[in-house]
This record gives structure tokens, C-alpha cells and sequence, in this order.
């Protein structure tokens, strides 16, 4: 199975205690041609455009001019050792062995508007351009435009070579929306997670959000592969609810 995450805005520089061996992503030429559209905007309108302050669209202009191929270790730095908050610090990388990282590598994609799709070892700068962000890149309008057809060929491939044929999405809203979940050549499940409230039972976002990266540790450290054994996910007192799933979205309950 493949699980599918969702980046952060927040990033930093984790320290894992083994080195790691770095990749490249996938779709760097189309990163580029990001890139140059972006470097046309002012600060202004970088700060128009992610509704951000004039500081943090200062930084994100001045990384864009500082952002250049070739991607070496001095200049990047692994995603997985990047990305930081609600998802991340349930994913918790700090004690990841190498044979952690490895699995990985295999089974875990991290969906961005700059990079298209990067794996947990690809090398990247620091950036900030959610998916939903209204900019138009060379023909098309917008960036799922950009990338929709890019990602589902991508991952139609890692389907046809995976057991499970079997896509787990753990991914927000925004970000799987980049990917024609309904044309791929293989299953989606999609876990969602739920708070009890009285008699209520309510999504609330910055449970969920760690709960998917605590769902993405839990897959890792146990290097699962096949997508039923998701269903004995226990962390922080989820338990999958029969009951309330209702066909491939699996509602877990706590």
C-alpha cells in the first residue's frame, strides 16, 4: 500500500541519528517552472496570493530567488526531516532506525504545490505554495491543472507495482484534490477520524491532522502491507468503528 500525506507550512531541520541517503524528486523540471512563474510576483503580491503577512512574504520571495537546481545536501534537505507540525509531530521522526526510513521511502508520498509529489529522502528547499493557491503556470490555470494529470499517471504507476494496489489516503482535502482519485487503476481507502461528543461524533481538524501522522508512524514502525492491518490502529485511543464506515472511508472513533 502507498499513503498519501499532505506537506506543512511549518518547517525546520530534524536530526535523526544515523545518515541518511538522499534522493532526488521526481518532478524537478515542473518545480522549476514554478519557480520562474513565482519569481514574476512581487512581495505584495506574494502576500496577496497565500494571504500571509509582509514577513513571511518577504522570506518566501527571497527563497524563491535563492532556489536553484542542483539539489545537494548542502543546499537541501531531506522532506521527512523538514516538514514539521500537527501531522509531523504525530509521525514523530526523531527515532526513525534506517530501516524505518527505508520502508519509507517505499510506501509514504508527501503531495506539494511546488514539488508535485516528493518522497520521504527526496532533497528539497524550503518553500511555502499550498495547492490551492490561484496562479496560473504556463497553460494551465491553476495548480491542480498543473499537476492532476502529472500525480495520477505518477501514482498509477506505483499501483501497478504495488501488492496491495492500494492507495491510502491520508491526505487533506486541498492536496488529494491534485490527484483523479476516481480515474486511478487501483483501490482508495481513506481514514478519518472522529472525536466523541456526548452523543455527537465530530472531525475536529487538529485532531485529525495528528492522528493521520500518528496512522503514517504506526504503518512505518510496523512496516505493514496490507492495508486491513490499518484497521487495528489504537493510538491515543482511535479504534476503527465498523459501524460507522461506510464502503473504502474508514471512520476511526475515539
Amino acid at each position: 500500500m502507498i499513503i498519501i500525506l499532505s506537506p506543512s507550512k511549518t518547517l525546520g531541520n530534524i536530526e535523526v541519528n544515523h545518515k541518511v541517503r538522499t534522493t532526488q524528486p521526481d518532478f524537478l523540471d515542473q518545480s522549476e517552472m514554478v519557480v520562474n512563474r513565482l519569481r514574476k510576483l512581487k512581495v505584495d503580491d506574494l502576500k496577496d496570493l497565500m494571504s500571509i503577512s509582509q514577513d513571511l512574504a518577504r522570506l518566501n520571495y527571497e527563497r524563491y530567488l535563492k532556489w536553484q537546481i542542483p539539489f545537494n545536501e548542502q543546499n537541501s534537505y531531506p522532506a521527512l526531516l523538514t516538514f514539521k507540525g500537527d501531522v509531523y509531530e504525530g509521525i514523530d521522526v526523531k527515532d526513525f532506525t534506517k530501516e524505518d526510513m527505508e520502508f519509507a521511502q517505499q510506501s509514504l508520498r508527501i503531495l506539494s504545490g511546488l514539488y508535485g509529489v516528493l518522497r520521504p529522502l527526496d532533497l528539497m528547499q524550503p518553500y511555502r505554495l499550498e495547492m490551492g493557491s490561484k496562479i496560473d503556470i504556463k497553460k494551465s490555470k491553476n495548480l491542480y491543472e498543473f499537476w492532476q494529470d502529472k500525480l495520477t499517471s505518477y501514482f498509477d504507476n506505483l499501483l501497478e507495482a504495488d501488492s496491495e494496489k492500494t492507495l491510502v489516503n491520508l491526505a487533506s482535502n486541498e492536496y488529494s484534490k491534485a490527484i483523479n482519485l476516481k480515474k486511478l487503476k487501483g483501490n482508495v481507502v481513506t481514514p478519518t477520524f472522529k472525536e466523541q461528543k456526548g452523543n455527537e461524533l465530530k472531525t475536529i481538524a487538529i485532531y485529525a491532522k495528528r492522528a493521520r501522522g500518528l496512522m503514517t508512524r504506526f504503518a512505518i514502525k510496523n512496516q505493514l502491507d496490507k492495508v486491513e492491518h490499518l484497521k487495528t490502529f489504537t493510538e491515543e485511543g482511535y479504534v476503527f468503528s465498523p459501524e460507522q464506515t461506510k464502503g473504502n472511508t474508514w471512520v476511526f472513533v475515539r
